[in-house]
């Protein structure tokens, strides 16, 4: 069996806004990854006993889409998916192993090596939200989406969604980082609150004229490099999540995320559907950030 690497992603602007069709940015993120291992040892039971799982529910849902004969007999001889990507941390655990069943089983299988165009991704986008569903009760599709391509990708709509080059890292004193909250968080539960909440016209109208506006303005200022608009409108956004997704944000952060926004330090935003795992972090200085942080173990993603 061929082993390709799938990686960890990361939705840098657009978390719970996407379903609204606000914009969205994300990017690969190297330094975890998984790949399809046969092991009949019990490192890899659980998640053998996981894609098992995975496969009746592909073989129920997408006819002869995939070549079920071949999956359950590497089901059989012990594949599992061994993976860095920690679970339940908004990074794209369950992402990189769709992306790797896809690749491995798919019979009509998009081939990314030919190119890839607006209508590929839509096509790819649409497979990945149906067999990713099977995780989260919902998916957008765009995890696996970034998983398969491990390519930045601009998300200006749910149906148009390209492929961008961002601007190169720089050893500066600035960088945007993960903060470690301390557990996992399950996405369905976040996904539902978020849901409830959009049955409020008050809230419809705040996401939209303000996160919405703020979270866009993010993503042009970040493509262009320009880091000053930048950084006064993830302030505006650190501070609209604090008040709105406040049952999102991992309680053990809550003041960590308001210091930062009073003493302008560095912001903090949800990374993923939040409830647990990493949030992201936005500083010039990440020395200083990093001592306000002490209590959080911390990594940097991007430099500037």
């Amino acid at each position: 069996m061929r082993n390709p690497l799938f990686y960890a992603k990361i939705l840098l602007f657009g978390e719970y806004g996407i379903i609204e069709d606000s914009k969205g940015l994300t990017i690969p993120y190297n330094s975890y990854k998984g790949s399809l291992k046969f092991n009949k040892k019990s490192t890899g039971k659980i998640s053998n006993e996981s894609i098992d799982r995975f496969a009746e529910y592909l073989e129920q849902n997408f006819g002869d889409e995939f070549d079920m004969e071949k999956l359950n007999a590497d089901i059989d001889k012990g594949m599992h998916f061994d993976s860095t990507i920690p679970q339940g941390y908004g990074v794209g655990s369950s992402g990189a192993l769709v992306a790797a069943i896809y690749e491995r089983y798919a019979i009509n299988k998009i081939d990314i090596a030919d190119g890839i165009t607006k209508g590929l991704i839509s096509q790819l986008k649409e497979t990945f939200s149906k067999m990713e569903s099977f995780f989260h009760g919902k998916s957008s599709g765009l995890d696996p989406l970034i998983c398969y391509l491990n390519l930045p990708l601009l998300i200006n709509s749910k149906t148009d969604i390209s492929t961008i080059g961002i601007p190169e890292q720089k050893e500066g004193t600035g960088a945007i980082f993960l903060v470690n909250s301390g557990a996992p968080g399950e996405t369905a539960p976040m996904v539902q609150i978020f849901f409830d909440k959009l049955k409020q016209e008050g809230f419809r109208n705040t996401l939209k004229e303000e996160f919405i506006k703020y979270n866009n303005a993010c993503i042009d200022s970040f493509v262009k490099g320009d880091f000053n608009p930048l950084f006064s409108n993830l302030k505006k956004l650190s501070t609209w999540a604090f008040l709105h997704f406040k049952p999102m944000i991992p309680q053990r952060l809550l003041d960590a995320w308001q210091y930062g926004i009073q003493t302008n330090s560095y912001y903090l935003k949800l990374c993923g559907s939040g409830g647990g795992g990493y949030v992201l972090g936005f500083t010039k200085d990440y020395e200083q950030a990093k001592l306000h942080l002490k209590e959080f173990d911390t990594e940097v993603i991007y430099k500037f």
